[in-house]
């Protein structure tokens, strides 16, 4: 079977999006990608600060409620229908919940030939990457460097800390 769907988790500024562009680009066929930030984006306002939405906490703290759960589901079955439908989709995502994260992607993804990846960095890199960016809860990085991949299986693990996205774009592709 020819792999439908990567899913890429790690946590907030470990490289994904960067590594994803590099996907799109060396991967020889054309790839739809959605993140979980494209998703929180597109949320309504008031759903963020909500306790029934998605809420940052000042130490980086993520704490997501029912509505989002909801909203959450839909989306990842919306980019089921898209795999289903021929596209070729890769997701950058963050595995808050752990394997629970997972098995609600496995759920949307039943029948579906997906390639599981998980994104490394070093705690301070990916801190160091989040003070450069501006556009983040200053500690969100490290806090979600290691809690994201405990008790998660991958097909493919890479890390971000000295490895170059391109490169590990190119590590990814050889497993598709």
């Amino acid at each position: 079977m020819t792999t439908q769907v990567i899913v890429l988790n790690g946590g907030s500024s470990s490289g994904k999006s960067g590594i994803v562009r590099c996907l799109q680009d060396v991967l020889p066929d054309p790839w739809l990608a959605f993140g979980v930030d494209s998703f929180v984006e597109a949320l309504p306002a008031k759903m963020q600060g909500s306790e029934e939405g998605i809420t940052f906490a000042a130490d980086g703290g993520v704490s997501v409620g029912a509505e989002f759960r909801a909203l959450d589901a839909a989306w990842a079955e919306g980019i089921a229908a898209m795999a289903r439908a021929g596209a070729g989709v890769i997701v950058d995502d963050v595995f808050l919940g752990g394997p629970h994260s997972r098995e609600r992607w496995q759920k949307a993804l039943a029948g579906l030939d997906v390639l599981w990846v998980g994104v490394r960095c070093d705690g301070a890199v990916a801190e160091g990457r989040e003070i450069a960016r501006g556009d983040r809860v200053r500690g969100m990085a490290a806090s979600q460097a290691h809690v994201v991949h405990e008790g998660v299986r991958y097909d493919v693990e890479v890390d971000t800390t000295h490895t170059e996205a391109l490169a590990c774009a190119h590590t990814i592709a050889a497993h598709v």
